[in-house]
């Protein structure tokens, strides 16, 4: 009986020892794995951490060209709107020249006349003939009298000559001057355009590099940490595994003892043999090495309220819109400049100008004239409808590049920049250069 007993816990101990009988054994990756794993995970943190700082210049860079995108549409719209009243004044200069010119015509006309005249009486002084050939003295001096009005008249005539000569001259010299100006401001205009262009054409480019590096350094993050998750997990399942075998293994031999100590009470119990084998000695429990366990790593008046709200309201009629370089009309979104040709939307100035015109309110095209014309604001006196302005200086209104409409509770509503659409969002303190109220 002792000896089938020793039988039994023998098979125990190896059904519990041989476990891919049953199960197959998870592997258990070595510590060199796991360091490993460690040590490309900290060095791909790293290198996250150094390109998010090196990001964080960039986007500085982007926002900064982006900035200056926005000065350089506004100067253009300043000079265009400069442009289009000098060719009103070039206008009006030319049309005035036309006229002196008319009047020069008439002049001239009543000069040839008058030379017409004196040929045909054979003298360019009628006055003396007129005077000789009278009949009497009443009749000289009627005669002296009627002579007297038209000398005048003939002096009126080439006096008017010379000063209409002299206002065509005049005229003319203005209307070219004005063309000129017309000119120049045109071409100022197109060159703010192309400069304006140029900033953000780079903006958008370095945008989209920091998309793309973005995403390639987060990839290698996530690569590899779920490499060093996907050890971890392989060795707690390695050590799970262990812990249940080894749990196993000692209640085998628990009830191995047990039914050895029932065979030896039975035994005992039994009439004793003549020859009796020495008692064996007790079992010895097998000892189950410990299980290491890897730790896992870790200024103006109230305003009218009325006309605030039609503005509003007008703005808020188009959120969602997308936003369009140099977009915006009087009367709703329009086509954009240069580097969004052909997208209808509006842009910061374009959308408060639009919104004010509603609500029967003038207000310049861009953002510095706006600012510059309208009552101002400091921030703590903003109340809804006030317009709020941002530049990369807020020392120097020259430097301001963006406008939205404030809607109370720290809320704007703007249209934000290219790539984006019109939009309720919450205000931004930084590079805030001041408020401005189109109703006061």
């Amino acid at each position: 009986m002792r000896r089938l007993a020793g039988v039994a816990v023998v098979a125990a101990l190896s059904l519990v020892a041989s476990p891919g009988i049953a199960a197959a054994v998870p592997t258990n990756p070595s510590d060199a794995q796991i360091d490993a794993a460690q040590e490309q995970t900290q060095t791909a943190a790293q290198q996250v951490e150094a390109i998010t700082a090196a990001l964080a210049g960039a986007q500085a860079s982007v926002d900064s060209a982006r900035e200056q995108s926005a000065i350089a549409l506004d100067e253009f719209q300043g000079k265009q709107a400069e442009h289009e009243a000098a060719e009103v004044a070039a206008d009006a200069a030319t049309a005035a020249a036309d006229a002196a010119a008319r009047d020069l015509e008439v002049a001239r006309a009543d000069v040839a006349a008058f030379a017409r005249q004196s040929y045909q009486q054979g003298s360019t002084s009628p006055t003396l003939e007129a005077l000789t050939t009278a009949d009497g003295p009443a009749q000289m001096l009627e005669r002296a009298a009627l002579l007297e009005a038209a000398g005048a008249h003939q002096g009126d005539v080439v006096v008017r000559v010379t000063a209409a000569e002299e206002q065509a001259r005049a005229a003319e010299g203005q209307a070219q001057a004005a063309l000129a100006a017309a000119a120049a401001l045109e071409r100022e205009a197109a060159d703010a355009l192309a400069l304006a262009e140029q900033y953000e054409a780079s903006a958008r480019a370095q945008a989209a590099a920091l998309a793309v590096q973005q995403d390639a350094v987060e990839q290698q993050l996530a690569q590899a940490r779920q490499s060093l998750q996907g050890l971890q997990a392989a060795r707690a399942e390695a050590e799970r595994f262990a812990a249940e075998q080894a749990a196993a293994a000692r209640a085998a031999a628990a009830r191995a003892e047990s039914e050895r100590a029932a065979a030896a009470q039975r035994a005992a119990a039994a009439p004793a043999p003549r020859a009796t084998a020495p008692a064996p000695r007790g079992t010895t429990q097998p000892v189950q090495a410990p299980v290491r366990s890897v730790p896992v790593g870790p200024a103006a008046g109230a305003g009218d309220s009325s006309a605030v709200e039609t503005a509003i309201a007008a703005a808020r009629r188009h959120i969602g819109v997308i936003y369009s370089w140099g977009g915006g009309s009087l009367t709703g979104p329009s086509m954009g400049w240069g580097i969004d040709a052909g997208i209808v939307g509006f842009d910061c100035s374009g959308l408060t100008r639009y919104a004010y015109a509603q609500a029967g309110v003038a207000i310049p095209r861009n953002s510095r004239a706006q600012y510059a014309a309208l009552p101002k604001v400091s921030r703590s006196d903003l109340q809804r409808g006030d317009l709020v302005f941002w530049a990369t200086n807020t020392s120097s209104p020259a430097t301001i590049h963006h406008v939205a409409i404030y809607l109370g509770d720290d809320r704007i509503l703007e249209a934000p920049q290219s790539g984006s659409r019109i939009r309720e969002t919450s205000m931004r303190w930084g590079g805030f250069i001041g408020g401005a109220r189109p109703t006061a």
